[in-house]
Parts: C-alpha cells; structure tokens; sequence
C-alpha cells in the first residue's frame, strides 16, 4: 500500500484536534487588510477581521491559494514517495481548485478534490478521505469515492446580517436595507454545483432565527445520514450554539456532534453570528 498524504484549504474549518486526526496539512488563503498580506488561521484572527471592517467600512479581500503554494506544500511528500489527496474549497467560489489543478497537473500522484462545498462541509470530506485511507483504499479510489459522497453533502447556513454579502457586492443596499428592516435572516444553501442559493427566510432575533432555521433543515426528513453532524459558527452567541448542539442531537437524533468555527476567509463573507449545520444524506 502506497503512503497518502491528505492536504487540504483553510476553509475546512475543521478544529486543530481534527486535523491532527487526519494528520492533514492545512494550506491558507491569503486575507488582505489593506494592503497588508495575512493568512487565514496563521497570523489573522476572527476578531481583527471584524475590527478591520468595523474601523474602516472596507470588507478585507480573501486570495486563492497559488499554484506556487500548492506545489511547494507537495513536493516534499511527492519526493518522499506518497500519493497526495487535496481537498479544495468549492471551484464556483474560489479559484484554488483551478490553482491547485495546475500544480497537480506538473506534479505526480496529486488528486486535487473540488469538494462542491464550503467551510466544515469541504472539512467532512477531509475526514472521510482519513477514513479510507485506514480501510487500505489506494489514492485512485478515494478521489473517486470523494467525488461521489460529495453530492450526498447537505450545507446550509443562515445569516445575521447582509452587510458583508453587501460590501462583497453578492447583494444590493435595497436589498439589505430591507432584510434589516423587516429583520429577515436568509438561509443560504450549497447547490449541487458548488454555487450558492437562498433558501428560506427567517424573522425575529438571533437566537429564533437560528432555532427556526435548525428545525426548518431537519424536521420531517426521511433521507439524513444521522451518524455525523457539525455545527458551525461565525462568533454566534455560545448559548445558542449549545442549544443547537442540544437540539440535534436528542430532537434530531445525529450520533456525532462536531461544534467548529469558521476561519477568516469564510467569515469575511459571512458576517458574525451566522450559523449552519452540515451533514450527509443518505
């Protein structure tokens, strides 16, 4: 059996604990705060993203991984005999997959996966490539089985402001304007293509919209696969988080709850307190 290496974006948002699980190397998005270079999950926390923004009223600019980047995170491994399993962020989001395309394309034994997803939902396939990995799987046959579970992904997320999307040019003034006025938070929901679309929309505080939005997912569904859920968060209020966790794992049944929170490159679009639950159908 060949050695594989699992690589994988920042945008995983899986915690350190998982990643040393899979013994996966985290390669990060640049995050630009003015003209100042950072890195996501390196040297910019959450927090200053948000003061930046808070300070200035400019939405900090995200950066696709480079082919150079890739190509030198691989090399070594490649060099040292292993086969590479590379989980990128959705290509209709970002250009990494495309970066990391060409990089593989130069390179041998390189299986860059466009997980079609965002955040812990491309992290699901991170864990799932470890697990095949252990059931002997050579590198061929796990981006294949990858490519295949990836359409079986269910990620969503609901909003708490449309500031962010707005300064991001993903949604008129008008259009906040009148969300945050009639205080309508949006469910936002990974299509099959990898591109996201509005879901159901959701009214009151915080804390209701995201209950509603939890039960709104899960409620009357005959097709989940409950052995794994992960909860993910953008500075919502722990409290809630809790009862989320709460919520889906003695209503909804899930075996495994995963609480994770979003990096820097995510949360720039997103805002703070947004929420999403991910899981697999069945």
């Amino acid at each position: 059996m060949s050695k594989i290496k699992i690589t994988c974006d920042s945008t995983c948002d899986l915690t350190d604990e998982l990643y040393r699980r899979c013994s996966a190397d985290v390669i990060p998005l640049g995050v630009l705060l003015g003209d100042e270079l950072r890195h996501d999950g390196v040297d910019v926390t959450v927090q200053e993203l948000y003061d930046y923004v808070a300070k200035t009223g400019v939405l900090p600019k995200t950066s696709a991984i480079s082919q150079f980047e890739y190509a030198s995170v691989w090399k070594p491994y490649i060099e040292e005999g292993c086969s590479i399993i590379h989980i990128n962020i959705s290509s209709a989001i970002s250009a990494c997959h495309q970066n990391a395309r060409m990089a593989a394309a130069e390179l041998k034994n390189v299986y860059p996966i466009d997980s079609l997803n965002l955040s812990s939902g491309s992290g699901m396939l991170v864990l799932k490539a470890a697990e095949l990995i252990e059931q002997g799987l050579e590198a061929p046959d796990i981006a294949k089985e990858l490519e295949r579970v990836r359409g079986l992904l269910d990620v969503s997320f609901v909003l708490q402001t449309l500031e962010y999307l707005q300064k991001g040019g993903r949604c008129s003034s008008v259009l906040a304007f009148g969300a945050n006025l009639l205080k309508l938070r949006p469910e936002i929901v990974l299509q099959p293509d990898g591109s996201m679309d509005v879901g159901r929309k959701y009214r009151g505080s915080a804390e209701k919209t995201i209950i509603d939005y939890v039960h709104g997912r899960l409620r009357g569904r005959d097709d989940i696969d409950r052995s794994v859920v992960f909860v993910v968060n953008t500075y919502a209020d722990p409290q809630t988080v809790e009862e989320v966790k709460r919520i889906v794992k003695e209503e909804y049944g899930f075996e495994t709850v995963y609480a994770t929170e979003a990096g820097s490159t995510i949360s720039s679009h997103c805002g703070a307190g947004t929420l999403g639950i991910m899981f697999y159908k069945k």
